[in-house]
């Protein structure tokens, strides 16, 4: 691993730990050149995954994306940050659980609602809103009493 302050290749493991419930391994690095400390973390590759879109597209999965569509519907909402990211990480381990190499958008779009649900009822109707397309107040209500029951 090379430094990132000097460029330097002798760099060595001085602290290593387990994060993301045991997803990925922390390692603390020390240059031996210029002695300055860095981190990394370290995580198992996983099958690139493509995503069919409603539009019958194909792109491939970008965690980023997810986890954006769920901080825009928890938007002023009391979810902590952790929360979140272990949303996510629960949607994707459903996702790569799968082994399939193309999923639907439609799957990720459930896999969050059914998250989100327990999580926070108003992020839940947000996410609901932008990915069910309501289209007038009507079908709006109607989610909101399949929530309510």
């Amino acid at each position: 691993m090379k430094c990132p302050y000097c460029n330097q290749d002798n760099t060595r493991v001085v602290d290593s730990r387990p994060v993301d419930d045991n997803n990925a391994i922390r390692r603390r690095r020390m240059c031996d050149e210029c002695g300055r400390r860095f981190t990394t973390y370290e995580k198992v590759e996983t099958i690139p995954l493509v995503v069919i879109k409603k539009d019958q597209n194909r792109e491939q999965y970008d965690r980023s994306k997810l986890e954006g569509g769920i901080l825009r519907a928890c938007h002023k909402r009391p979810v902590p940050v952790q929360e979140i990211s272990r949303l996510v990480d629960r949607v994707e381990t459903e996702i790569f659980n799968r082994e399939e190499k193309e999923v639907p958008s439609t799957v990720i779009g459930e896999l969050v609602m059914n998250y989100l649900k327990d999580l926070d009822a108003v992020a839940y109707v947000r996410f609901a809103s932008v990915y069910r397309e309501f289209k007038d107040v009507n079908t709006f209500m109607d989610e909101l009493k399949k929530m309510l029951n």
